[in-house]
């Protein structure tokens, strides 16, 4: 399998993939090891808003077809991926940073201040819920762009019913469903899209 190292050439050429070859499979070694570099993205203090779904058998992509709007590429593609963004990552904390105390990394004190930092933004009405769509956001693209450096193809998936989805596989309250990502092969080349000039979506100060 050839692997896309260069950093440029892997954001020039992904692109969004809808048409997949279905005879091709992914290991779940690969898929293992695409999931490991998308916990890599930053976060909000390092909690990690982030879990994964991942539908690899065809049954389960067949189970998912209907609440993803019959979308051929939930079937076609080798696997599909929902991104669910954790809306309660402030009991991440001590499991983060307890360790690091421990090790002299950082004081007690220091720990203290930080979880109590974090846990009294948790207690403003809005906030969980967004930090929780845009920190298991930057998990989404950086997924999409190893499984580019690993030879796959992928999209984002916006368009499913979250509520069916929540019921049909039994999803924590803790976790809200933010995208699917299908990654496979491609058996075509994306259409081709425009991007608008730096010049116009940049504001200079």
């Amino acid at each position: 399998m050839t692997t896309l190292t260069d950093t440029i050439e892997v954001l020039n050429t992904r692109t969004s993939i809808r048409a997949y070859d279905p005879d091709v499979k992914i290991s779940k070694e690969d898929l293992t090891q695409i999931l490991e570099l998308a916990t890599k993205a930053p976060s909000a203090w390092n909690l990690q808003h982030w879990h994964f779904t991942v539908f690899h058998s065809d049954e389960s992509k067949q189970k998912l077809l209907p609440i993803a709007f019959n979308q051929d590429q939930i079937v076609k593609a080798s696997a599909v991926v929902a991104i669910l963004g954790d809306v309660k990552a402030n009991l991440n904390g001590e499991a983060i940073y307890g360790p690091l105390a421990e090790a002299g990394y950082m004081t007690e004190e220091v720990k203290d201040t930080l979880l109590g930092q974090i846990n009294r933004a948790y207690t403003n009405e809005t906030y969980p819920r967004e930090a929780a769509f845009s920190n298991a956001s930057l998990a989404a693209m950086q997924f999409m762009i190893a499984a580019k450096a690993k030879g796959y193809d992928t999209c984002a998936i916006g368009g499913f019913n979250k509520e069916a989805f929540v019921e049909a596989f039994d999803i924590d309250s803790r976790y809200v469903p933010v995208m699917l990502i299908s990654v496979g092969k491609s058996v075509k080349p994306a259409h081709q899209s425009g991007r608008f000039p730096v010049t116009e979506v940049s504001t200079w100060l």
